[in-house]
C-alpha cells in the first residue's frame, strides 16, 4: 500500500516545540518575578496609609513597590496568555501526527485541544488526556515520562489554589493579600513555576518521542502500511 497520504498529513514539530518551550520559560521568569514583588510587599509591610483599595470607591496613591507589581502582574498576564497559544500550537501538531502514526481518531475530538482547559470539571483531566493518548500513540510501549504527571499536578495547584492563575480580582486585591499573609500567594507562584518547569519536559519528551519514531527509530506499521519512515520523514525535524 501507498503511505504518501500518511507521510503528508505529518506535520513539523520541531519549531513549534522551540517556541513553546521559550513561552514556558518565559512564563515561569514572570511568575517568579511576580512573587519576588509579593514577598517584597510582604516584607515592606503595609504603608502607614492602609491598603491601596480604601473601600467606598476611594483608592489612594500607590507606592513605588506597588506600581512595580501592578507592571510586573501585567507582563505575566501576558506571558500567560502568549505560552497558552504556543503550547495549544505545538499541542495540535503533535497530536494530529499521532493521529498519523497510531492510524486511528484520537480519544478526544479537536475542540477538546482548546474546550478540555476551560469546560468545568472536565478541565480536571481532560488536557492530560490529550498529552498521555499523544505519548502512547508516539513512544507504544514506552512508560509515561513523569513529567506528564508532575506538571498536571502542579498546573492543578495553581488553578485551584484561589490566588493565582484563575484569581479574578485586581492587582490592588493581590497587594492586600500580600500584606496580610503572603505564603498563600507564593505557594500559588511557586505551583504556577514548578508548571512550567515541568511543561518544558512535557515539551521535549514528546517532541522527542515522535522523532524517534519517525525519524530515526526501526520500521513500524501504522494502518497495516509497512513505513521506511527513517529516511523519508526530515520535514518532522522542523
Amino acid at each position: 500500500m501507498n503511505d504518501q497520504p500518511a507521510l503528508r498529513s505529518l506535520r513539523p514539530v520541531g519549531g513549534a516545540a522551540r517556541c513553546a518551550v521559550a513561552a514556558l520559560v518565559l512564563a515561569g521568569a514572570a511568575w517568579a518575578a511576580v512573587a519576588l514583588c509579593q514577598l517584597r510587599l510582604a516584607l515592606s509591610g503595609m504603608p502607614a496609609s492602609g491598603l491601596p483599595d480604601q473601600g467606598g470607591g476611594r483608592h489612594r496613591t500607590l507606592t513605588s513597590l506597588e506600581n512595580a507589581f501592578h507592571v510586573v502582574s501585567a507582563l505575566a498576564s501576558a506571558t500567560t496568555v502568549l505560552c497558552a497559544f504556543t503550547f495549544l500550537a505545538w499541542l495540535w501538531r503533535v497530536r494530529d501526527n499521532a493521529r498519523v502514526l497510531f492510524g486511528q481518531p484520537p480519544r478526544y475530538a479537536g475542540p477538546w485541544v482548546y474546550a478540555g482547559w476551560i469546560v468545568p470539571v472536565a478541565n480536571l483531566w481532560v488536557p492530560r488526556g490529550i498529552i498521555v493518548d499523544i505519548h502512547r500513540a508516539s513512544a507504544p510501549g514506552q512508560r509515561l515520562p513523569g513529567a506528564v504527571n508532575w506538571w498536571w499536578g502542579l498546573w492543578l495547584a495553581g488553578m485551584l489554589s484561589g490566588t493565582s492563575l484563575m484569581y479574578t480580582g485586581s492587582a490592588d486585591d493581590v497587594i492586600a493579600h500580600a500584606y496580610q499573609d503572603v505564603r498563600p500567594l507564593l505557594a500559588a507562584d511557586a505551583a504556577v513555576i514548578g508548571a512550567a518547569v515541568s511543561g518544558i519536559f512535557v515539551v521535549r519528551a514528546l517532541t522527542a518521542a515522535q522523532r524517534q519514531r519517525t525519524g530515526s527509530g526501526p520500521r513500524f506499521e501504522t494502518g497495516g502500511t509497512a513505513a521506511g519512515w527513517a529516511t523519508r520523514h526530515p520535514e518532522l525535524r522542523g
